[in-house]
């Protein structure tokens, strides 16, 4: 669903009910229907030198009872979900065109890349790893141990500039041999599109990558604007 349609169903004055409710309430009545017909069955046949008490048979529907709420609290609950969702997705209409930062993958195009980095506390070394699409190590550099903002020129070990596209950037921290660990890189990308995606709301951002809106550490705007 495109960024107009979910605009023409917010300006609409809501979304439409969920179509899972009818369908549960249509499941929950045959089930009970079924639970009846074997109720009775179960009273039609009990030993009668040794009925059945019925308090038992009222603990039965009792229980039937409390899980049909729990599925129609469910099934309300998902509905408004979606209607929040929808809601959401009114208010990131505003965020379409201004710069996200998030920790994320690093869209590449021939210009240097500013990043924001994260290192380990008593780190004596820092190693700047850059992976392509496909997980293999196409650059290392040492930085700062003391993180912070970055430059990025996006050239490879031997000083060549690497092939426009999308790099995971981490930073590994060194103690001498020790490794105390691992941080992705922060990054902005342009924001070009806000969609619904399995109940949540992600953001598309330049070069193809997808973020959830939750992800987004800051916003600002474009150069020049």
């Amino acid at each position: 669903m495109d960024i107009l349609t979910q605009n023409t169903l917010a300006g609409s004055g809501g979304a439409a009910p969920p179509a899972a409710a009818p369908k549960a309430r249509t499941t929950l009545n045959s089930d009970f229907e079924t639970f009846l017909k074997m109720l009775t069955a179960q009273m039609k046949n009990q030993d009668p030198l040794n009925p059945v008490e019925s308090t038992e048979f009222a603990s039965q529907l009792a229980a039937f009872s409390t899980v049909e709420q729990q599925v129609l609290t469910n099934d309300l609950l998902a509905g408004l979900g979606d209607q929040i969702g929808l809601l959401g997705m009114g208010q990131l209409q505003g965020w379409v065109g201004m710069n996200a930062r998030a920790e994320m993958p690093v869209f590449f195009d021939g210009d240097a890349v500013p990043l924001t980095l994260r290192t380990r506390e008593g780190a004596d070394l820092a190693r700047l790893v850059v992976r392509d699409a496909a997980g293999g190590i196409v650059a290392e550099e040492t930085v700062p141990t003391a993180g912070g903002a970055y430059l990025w020129s996006g050239r490879d070990s031997a000083g060549r500039p690497l092939p426009g596209g999308t790099y995971a950037i981490s930073v590994d921290s060194f103690q001498g041999a020790e490794v105390l660990g691992s941080d992705p890189v922060e990054s902005q990308g342009r924001i070009v599109e806000a969609r619904l995606s399995e109940g949540r709301t992600a953001l598309v951002l330049e070069g193809g990558r997808i973020i959830a809106a939750s992800e987004v550490i800051g916003l600002s705007a474009p150069a020049g604007s």
